[in-house]
């Protein structure tokens, strides 16, 4: 299973699933090695098309660091927190989760937006 990290140490992901807000975002920074890059890949695919069909769920996008960068970005929307907690926490989910190989590293963070 892959690594989960805090972006910030003060509010790990299972606390930003207790504020109760929407729509959200879920920023998932992951680190992954570059011969693993496609087998990650293929597998986040199947959990993006499980994700897609649960309730709350809005849109998904996967983006890449540049110039040769190990990083890869999962930008996801939902209609609130609770949608993504229920959604992360279904066991076909964590099933596919606990795939991942263990030298992948992940930041999620949940995001709301505000006017700039």
């Amino acid at each position: 299973m892959a690594a989960l990290q805090s972006l910030d140490p003060n509010t790990p992901l299972f606390a930003q699933f207790q504020e109760r807000t929407g729509p959200v975002v879920l920023a998932n920074t992951f680190v992954v090695p570059k011969e693993r890059a496609e087998a990650f890949l293929a597998l986040f695919r199947r959990q993006a098309e499980f994700m897609k069909a649960q309730p709350g769920f809005v849109s998904l996008r996967m983006h890449k660091g540049t110039a040769g960068s190990r990083l890869l970005m999962n930008v996801a929307v939902w209609e609130s927190t609770e949608a993504l907690a229920t959604a992360v926490g279904n066991p076909e989910f964590q099933r596919m989760a606990a795939e991942f190989p263990d030298d992948i590293v992940s930041y999620p963070h949940v995001f709301e937006r505000i006017d700039a």
